[in-house]
């Protein structure tokens, strides 16, 4: 099978941006799936469903969990709105998973997923390594041929035919080429030297195949086997096999980063590692308990906004915005003001940064439509709404765009930030949005919720 690129090139510095790079060009290219995987969903509606849904789980640094069956769609939304998860793993492939019968996985049920928000990590479990002792699960299924014969081919094979069976149940769900297929390799002896060997040139041909497919390779395994397997070849055999263009590293330290020992600093750096760093225990959000693994991702060129812009690059961020009055109002936060309402169609002058009658004027025809009593003072209240005002989505560590500009220019007014709006949400802008809910009575979770996102628009600090 040709090499799509070089497997080295994956795992250098930029290299793992330009490897997803080229296999999204690949996609938008229109590659050809093989395999028949899903096959209960009709042709057209998988179309359908591929044209529709975003490539996930894109550019991103945040949370995310991961749980074996599929939750129900009540559950995944009390979640979105509670949990500090933007992301969750279900697992969509393979003969080997525990959880064969999805009840609630559906084309309809990924789709509903991205819409909302959410970036699904999806996950294989096929053929696992031969020294693996929980496998094979049932009768049907099977592990990596440990047969050395021609350089492990046999190994190579089942990867490859693994591959396509992946990438057919992917697509058959609606997963969009260019989206990230993540395998899971269980814990095994390293030091066995044909479980290890096996293992590496199977996932080296499932990473070929699955490449070829449109999609890009991760890998999920244990830091101290799997992981260790593909880092030690990365550096020690260059160039001899097909490495995965992300990882997947379980490391149940507790510490929420993409960081282990067991990983060589530059490997997969930046922007392709994910961290399983909590294994299986139960949390409640909103009400509703799962069984989770917790996760910490920095994936593509992380979470970045878009820059914004107000009328014509004048600066509306700022740590504190006092008072304005007739008597007291710096020029740049008028200039501010000004430029806002002027966004909202109350203020039609000039910005010019003076407090004069029709500033006053358009304040007061804002205060008295959005419920406030009209005064010649805009006060910190007027300035945690006006700041606020849009729309107004759940947000979380990793959320991104005008809404987070919004909020954190908003907390900043009501005191409990004092940072640069970036419009990303990142571990200040949480810390803030806790002092936010303390302070108004909203129950504490670091997520801008649509409770804590009624307060900011009431004016409350």
């Amino acid at each position: 099978m040709p090499r799509l690129f070089p497997a080295s090139d994956a795992v250098r510095g930029t290299g793992v941006r330009r490897a997803v790079a080229a296999v999204a060009t690949l996609a938008l290219a229109g590659a050809t799936l093989v395999g028949s995987g899903a096959s209960a969903h009709s042709e057209g509606s998988t179309s359908e469903a591929r044209r529709a849904n975003v490539v996930t789980p894109g550019d991103f640094t945040g949370y995310g969990f991961d749980q074996c069956v599929a939750p129900t769609q009540a559950a995944m939304d009390k979640w979105l709105k509670q949990s500090p998860f933007l992301a969750v793993g279900i697992y969509i492939s393979g003969d080997s998973r525990a959880c064969r019968v999805q009840p609630n996985l559906s084309p309809e049920w990924i789709s509903t997923q991205l819409a909302k928000g959410w970036r699904l990590l999806p996950i294989a479990l096929g053929p696992q390594a031969s020294c693996q002792p929980r496998f094979p699960r049932y009768k049907d299924d099977f592990k990596i041929s440990p047969a050395r014969a021609n350089g492990y081919a046999t190994a190579a094979a089942q990867g490859a035919t693994e591959a396509d069976k992946n990438a057919a149940d992917a697509a058959a769900y609606g997963i969009t080429p260019g989206s990230t297929l993540w395998y899971d390799l269980e814990g095994f002896d390293l030091g066995n030297t044909d479980c290890r060997e096996s293992a590496l040139v199977f996932l080296s041909a499932w990473t070929k195949r699955i490449r070829q497919h449109g999609y890009v390779a991760g890998v999920y395994s244990s830091a101290g086997s799997g992981i260790k397997m593909l880092d030690d070849a990365r550096v020690e055999r260059p160039g001899q096999f097909a490495l995965p263009d992300r990882i997947w590293v379980a490391r149940w330290d507790g510490v929420a980063n993409t960081s282990t020992s067991y990983l060589r600093p530059d490997g997969w750096v930046p922007g392709g590692r994910v961290k399983q760093y909590q294994g299986g225990h139960n949390e409640t959000w909103g009400g509703v308990t799962i069984n989770i693994d917790r996760n910490f991702l920095d994936l593509g060129a992380g979470s970045v906004a878009p820059p914004e812009s107000h009328c014509g690059g004048l600066k509306v961020s700022f740590w504190k915005y006092p008072a304005l009055s007739a008597g007291s109002a710096p020029a740049t936060r008028v200039e501010a003001l000004q430029c806002l309402l002027k966004e909202r169609g109350t203020y039609a002058g000039e910005v010019t940064g003076s407090y004069d009658e029709a500033t006053v004027a358009a304040a007061q025809a804002w205060q008295t439509a959005h419920g406030f009593a009209p005064s010649g003072t805009f006060e910190r209240a007027h300035w945690v709404a006006l700041l606020a005002e849009g729309s107004a989505p759940v947000a979380k560590v990793g959320s991104m765009g005008d809404p987070v500009y919004r909020l954190q220019r908003a907390l900043n007014a009501a005191g409990a930030g004092r940072f640069k709006a970036k419009g990303v949400f990142e571990g200040k802008t949480e810390a803030a949005v806790r002092r936010y809910q303390a302070a108004v009575g909203v129950r504490v979770s670091g997520v801008a919720n649509p409770a804590t996102w009624r307060k900011l628009l009431k004016g409350r600090s």
